[in-house]
């Protein structure tokens, strides 16, 4: 069952989408070389319920975090503890909130201190890709319009794309009808009309596409333990040009800040 949503229903979604961005940009300010990843998911809690929202991930399927924290290898689904993190990581943070009954999910990929070029551009290429696949989020195209533009653009750089996981559709629940696979071809799949509220969330991986489980039962890294990447939209689809519904610019205004 596919729930296409109303612009009322819409606007509650971009308020939680939104939400999340200022959770994220909040705990882009503390992550840095020796910072454990618990005390970032409880910076993460804190301002949620702080803006008048719940957590999302938190008590989802048994998951006791607020926050995915995924380092280096660790493609998504990383649990929050006592792991530092280090001069030269890349950390992806996976975030969800839940405000007048609607959910926001996205994802972004920091880097810790300095790192490698070739950290810097896997993370550019990701985000990029990320931005492919929004653009073939719109009325009369297909599912695989979407994954082919991810897929064709990550692909010719010489990455890969994780397949065992996919994006999905967003509202009342966390993750609803359809999926949205970062891979596929032209013109296949379901076809896309206005008011689909999806999330589109490439995977990408500095080496081979296959992926295992840990067993925590939750991390999920790369098989060759080469590092991974994510970034994470909430997109309407419209007519003529996706809309996005949520944002990166607060987190790199304090990106940018910390830089300069």
């Amino acid at each position: 069952m596919i729930h296409y949503k109303t612009e009322e229903e819409i606007e509650l979604l971009r308020e939680s989408s939104l939400l999340v961005g200022k959770t994220l940009a909040e705990v882009a300010k503390h992550i840095k070389p020796g910072i454990d990843t618990l005390y970032l998911d409880r910076i993460a809690e804190e301002f949620i319920r702080a803006h008048n929202a719940l957590p999302g991930f938190k008590g989802y399927n048994g998951f006791k975090h607020t926050l995915c924290i995924s380092v280096n290898d660790e493609v998504v689904h990383g649990i929050p503890g006592k792991r530092v993190l280090h001069d030269g990581d890349l950390v992806s943070i996976d975030c969800g909130t839940l405000k007048n009954g609607f959910y926001g999910d996205s994802a972004y990929t920091f880097a810790v201190g300095i790192v490698s070029e070739e950290k810097k551009r896997l993370m550019a290429a990701t985000k990029e890709s990320l931005y492919r696949g929004i653009s073939a989020a719109i009325e009369g195209k297909r599912i695989g319009d979407i994954g082919f533009e991810i897929q064709s653009y990550v692909e010719s750089l010489g990455y890969s794309v994780v397949r065992d996981l996919v994006g999905h559709g967003l509202g009342r629940k966390l993750h609803e009808k359809p999926e949205i696979p970062n891979y596929g071809k032209q013109g296949t799949g379901m076809k896309l009309n206005s008011g689909l509220v999806i999330a589109i969330e490439p995977m990408i991986n500095m080496g081979v596409r296959n992926v295992i489980q840990e067993n925590d039962g939750w991390t999920i890294r790369t098989s060759d333990r080469l590092p991974s990447a994510h970034y994470e939209h909430n997109v309407v689809v419209r007519k003529g040009k996706a809309e996005i519904l949520s944002s990166f610019e607060e987190i790199e205004n304090v990106l940018n800040n910390i830089n300069n």
